[in-house]
């Protein structure tokens, strides 16, 4: 069952993911979990601003600060991954922040919409 192989592939990549100090023998499967792992990140840091509520300058300048921060904490010390195997620690950092700023963007305006415009 072709299905079933797919999802338990899946399913030990995340598992994997949440391991500590985990072995990458594939550097593409690191750079998804680092991708997804953003995505993720980015729309409850969104979420979160839109509640609070933060605006402006300072809401992405942390959301910045967390994600960049969070990321590198995660590849650094949690996974102990030698960032000169995947071009270097900007590599690493920039791995799918311009789709994650995008998420972060549209769900701060959503929500922050939803629970304080007039």
């Amino acid at each position: 069952m072709p299905g079933k192989d797919k999802k338990s592939v899946k399913r030990s990549l995340w598992i994997r993911a949440l391991s500590w100090r985990e072995k990458w023998e594939d550097k593409e499967e690191f750079l998804d979990v680092i991708y997804w792992m953003r995505q993720l990140l980015s729309l409850i840091i969104g979420v979160s601003w839109g509640i609070i509520p933060m605006q402006g300058f300072v809401g992405m300048l942390l959301y910045l600060l967390l994600n960049a921060g969070i990321v590198f904490l995660y590849h650094t010390i949690y996974q102990k991954v030698d960032d000169e195997d995947y071009g270097g620690l900007w590599e690493l950092v920039k791995e799918g922040f311009m789709t994650s700023f995008a998420v972060f963007l549209v769900s701060w305006i959503i929500f922050y919409t939803a629970f304080h415009h007039s």
